[in-house]
């Protein structure tokens, strides 16, 4: 597929069909996603991936409020039709011990200025690299969060270390013949680039 079709194709899908995902296209996925770029190579990512039915289950049940469990609502419902479900997480301890590298200005941690969360950033990247990655395999996905009060209950369920941050998760699968567009795409219209494109200056 061409890369432009891939961009352009790209969306939330969020039901799923039984066919199940071939382990070597789950294995393309995480082979592309870790050509991400990260902040000096630190490459401080890791992906928890569950192709198992009983794993995907223990997750929704560690990551779902009781009471939205016991009664799910239609994205609920459709989501846990997935056969796959990706946990990027990223790991500040790692990108931080990088940069007390001396060739990164041997800066000790405690006196590091980071502009912005890179661990979390370059994991998203990461993260964009399955979503498009399963466009060009023919599949759906879907990039959603883990609700924060829920995060330990992530952790203890999977065995999960302490610095490593769940940024989200990915549900992956055959699209439902049934599944449509929906969520906020379908009710606000995409911004033309040339509304937050400045060129030189910023104009307004």
């Amino acid at each position: 597929m061409e890369f432009s079709d891939v961009v352009r194709r790209r969306r939330m899908v969020r039901r799923y069909s039984a066919e199940p995902v071939a382990p070597d296209t789950i294995d393309r996925l995480l082979r592309n996603a870790v050509r991400a770029p990260s902040a000096g190579f630190s490459q401080a990512w890791a992906f928890l991936v569950l192709d198992r039915p009983e794993d995907v289950a223990r997750f929704w049940s560690a990551t779902t409020p009781p009471e939205r469990a016991a009664e799910p609502d239609r994205w609920l419902r459709g989501m846990r039709t997935a056969p796959v479900i990706v946990v990027p997480m990223s790991n500040e301890s790692v990108y931080r011990d990088r940069y007390a590298e001396r060739d990164k200005g041997a800066t000790p941690r405690e006196e590091q200025a980071w502009a912005a969360p890179y661990w979390h950033i370059d994991t998203g990247m990461a993260s964009l690299l399955i979503l498009q990655t399963a466009v060009d395999e023919g599949l759906g996905a879907c990039f959603f969060g883990i609700p924060p009060d829920r995060t330990n209950d992530f952790r203890t369920e999977f065995g999960v270390p302490a610095d490593f941050t769940p940024i989200g998760a990915i549900t992956v699968g055959h699209p439902s013949p049934d599944e449509r567009p929906s969520g906020s795409s379908t009710v606000r219209r995409r911004r033309p680039a040339e509304e937050g494109v400045h060129r030189g200056h910023w104009d307004g």
